[in-house]
């Protein structure tokens, strides 16, 4: 009985609190991927008025806004729609390149947003563009190199590890303008086509709107994360 109710006090005291400063984050990001799932659900099955495919509509937007030169393909999977600025690629999920929904349009012209980005040279692209080798690193490696870190009682090794996730942070925090703005260049454009009626354009910032919450959940994990590495090194400190 004593044994146990040692045991039982050792487990309480060696509980790592820090995983609780995870918890809001995680809470966040279910929310923000079950609004994206039910925005989709709805407006995937809501037909625009114009009936012009995501593939057509972002092939005349991109042509009209002076970026025709970038390359539209399908792309395999769900919701795996996106931009790739090296290779000046717009692909488009099997579930938006031939569909008329007002989702698919939302989709597509959020990417085409992304894609005029590049051509008119928006800073934040660009920032982000250039973060993404040393963000790669940072994000695979920080944890390792925190906990060598630990596990060798090397404070600077610890000290590398909560750098190199800042970096990951500093990348989801740029990211949120860049989608922001991708998203407002997308209704401004639908809008100008000519390609949403008044309602329409209300069910495509629903959908926008619920992927924005995403980008942001990723943002407020990251920086929960960041302030946790840098809670055990201080616990460990004292």
């Amino acid at each position: 009985m004593f044994a146990s109710d040692k045991m039982k006090g050792a487990s309480f005291m060696y509980f790592d609190w820090t995983i609780l400063l995870m918890l809001p984050g995680l809470l966040l990001g279910l929310w923000a991927q079950a609004r994206v799932n039910s925005a989709y659900a709805k407006y995937s099955q809501v037909g625009t008025r114009s009936g012009v495919s995501a593939e057509t509509a972002v092939s005349q937007l991109l042509r009209q806004n002076g970026a025709g030169d970038v390359a539209i393909q399908a792309t395999s999977g769900q919701l795996t729609d996106h931009y790739d600025p090296t290779s000046n690629t717009l692909r488009l999920s099997q579930g938006v390149y031939g569909s008329s929904s007002i989702a698919a349009l939302g989709i597509a012209a959020h990417e085409a947003g992304h894609a005029l980005q590049k051509a008119q040279n928006y800073p934040f692209l660009a920032l982000r563009s250039l973060m993404v080798p040393v963000v790669n690193f940072g994000s695979k490696l920080s944890w390792p190199i925190f906990l060598a870190g630990i596990l060798f009682s090397f404070e600077p090794l610890m000290y590398v590890g909560i750098i190199a996730f800042a970096l990951v942070v500093l990348f989801s925090l740029v990211t949120l303008p860049v989608e922001f703005d991708a998203s407002r260049r997308a209704v401004a454009m639908l809008n100008a086509g000519g390609f949403l009626t008044q309602e329409e354009e209300t069910g495509v910032r629903k959908v926008l709107s619920a992927a924005a919450l995403t980008y942001v959940a990723s943002f407020v994990s990251a920086l929960l994360q960041l302030l946790r590495l840098v809670a055990i090194l201080n616990r460990r400190r004292r």
